[in-house]
């Protein structure tokens, strides 16, 4: 009896994949629950285990073929079952592009149908970006937070033909998620009213906070007490104090958001990811340390979800793990604020009493959207956050 995989459904607003590689050739044993294909789609990398134990007897879509959800994707026989000769291989040839439909409308897919008649959008002027040129959720919703009469978007740049040391280049067509995280940055940048401001920390209070009771932590909770777990808590406190940090602008409307669901970025070889920590304000110092460890794991492995990476109210990115000083994050949207974390430096301050000591600084920065955090709050913010830790007492104490 043959078993067909098909592509799963794979998260909300998410219709299609690109096959990344195949894991067993056609003719291959699998077990069952054995990973047999890895799928990319926009957001994250998913793997597709077979359903039972037997043969890959054929493979329907090959490596870089784009697939929708409901697909097919091979098919699993009998152990020692023939296979399908047209597919000898992941290496075959992908399938025959569909025609376009013949109609002059644009192909509308059913979720961009509904958000389009909500929002009295007319699809026929949309440039779809789905597969064969379908016009997709993600495209509508362009459309609705774009000015009046938006040019098309622009085509991609074609190559710039021979070129002069070639034989030392490498060309990689870029994946869907590098694609994604390009066009969100961009799209920040176009549609935010995006400022930073700064600040520095004395962090040695925290350094001996920390020293202390490390060793004790780790013991009693099963996991490292590092710095993250401090700026989280702070930039709780202090968006608790100023909420339009914490909100975002939808259409006409201010959402100011009673929860803290906060948004880690992690590099990972694949490319920036920003996995969610959810209730941060309810969770203990170990509860945060914890979970920023699970998530990290998760997003090294590519085991990440759709519900990991969607619903985050504040985003903090540490670029001082790898050495950076100093920069201006970029907002993660349609969050309204990031904070930078930076690399921990000797640097020589002046003290009260007039003296100058060595002490351990680190240069913070809030960047933040000027439509709807002023100045004010921003840099009222980012003060907060220096109190809570240069004294972590205070988080504790809740001053």
């Amino acid at each position: 009896m043959s078993i067909e995989v098909k592509v799963p459904t794979l998260g909300e607003s998410v219709s299609e994949a690109t096959i990344a590689k195949w894991f067993k050739n056609v003719g291959d044993a699998v077990r069952a629950d054995e990973p047999l294909v890895e799928l990319e789609t926009d957001k994250v990398t998913v793997e597709v285990n077979s359903p039972a134990a037997g043969t890959l007897t054929e493979i329907a879509a090959a490596a870089g073929t784009t697939v929708e959800v409901g697909a097919l994707l091979g098919v699993i026989g009998a152990a020692g079952a023939a296979v399908a000769p047209k597919a000898a291989a992941p290496a075959a040839a992908p399938a025959p592009a569909k025609t376009a439909p013949a109609a002059a409308q644009p192909a509308v897919m059913p979720s961009a149908k509904k958000i389009a008649a909500d929002s009295g959008i007319d699809t026929s002027a949309i440039a779809g970006t789905g597969k064969d040129g379908r016009v997709t959720k993600g495209d509508v919703l362009a459309a609705a937070a774009a000015p009046a009469a938006p040019a098309p978007a622009p085509k991609a740049a074609a190559p710039s033909g021979p070129r002069a040391r070639a034989e030392l280049e490498e060309r990689v067509r870029m994946t869907r998620l590098r694609k994604t995280i390009a066009g969100r940055l961009k799209e920040a940048q176009n549609t935010a009213a995006m400022l930073t401001t700064f600040n520095e920390v004395d962090m040695t209070a925290l350094f001996d906070l920390r020293n202390q009771y490390k060793d004790q932590f780790e013991k009693k909770h099963g996991t490292k007490l590092g710095f993250m777990s401090f700026f989280v808590k702070a930039s709780v406190a202090a968006l608790k104090d100023w909420p339009a940090v914490n909100a975002e602008i939808d259409g006409d409307d201010l959402v100011y958001k009673k929860y803290y669901d906060i948004a880690v970025a992690v590099g990972t070889p694949q490319g920036l990811v920003v996995p969610v920590l959810r209730g941060a304000d309810r969770l203990s110092f170990a509860g945060v340390e914890q979970g920023i460890a699970d998530l990290g794991k998760k997003a090294r492995d590519g085991k990440l979800s759709m519900e990991d990476l969607t619903g985050g109210t504040f985003t903090i990115s540490n670029g001082g793990v790898y050495g950076s000083l100093m920069s201006t994050p970029i907002l993660n949207t349609p969050q309204s604020g990031i904070l930078g974390m930076h690399k921990v430096q000797q640097r020589p301050m002046v003290m009260p009493d007039g003296s100058i000591k060595a002490r351990p600084m680190m240069y913070l920065a809030l960047s933040y959207d000027h439509r709807i955090i002023d100045g004010r709050e921003a840099v009222s913010f980012l003060v907060r956050v220096k109190e809570c830790i240069e004294d972590p007492q205070r988080i504790l104490l809740e001053m």
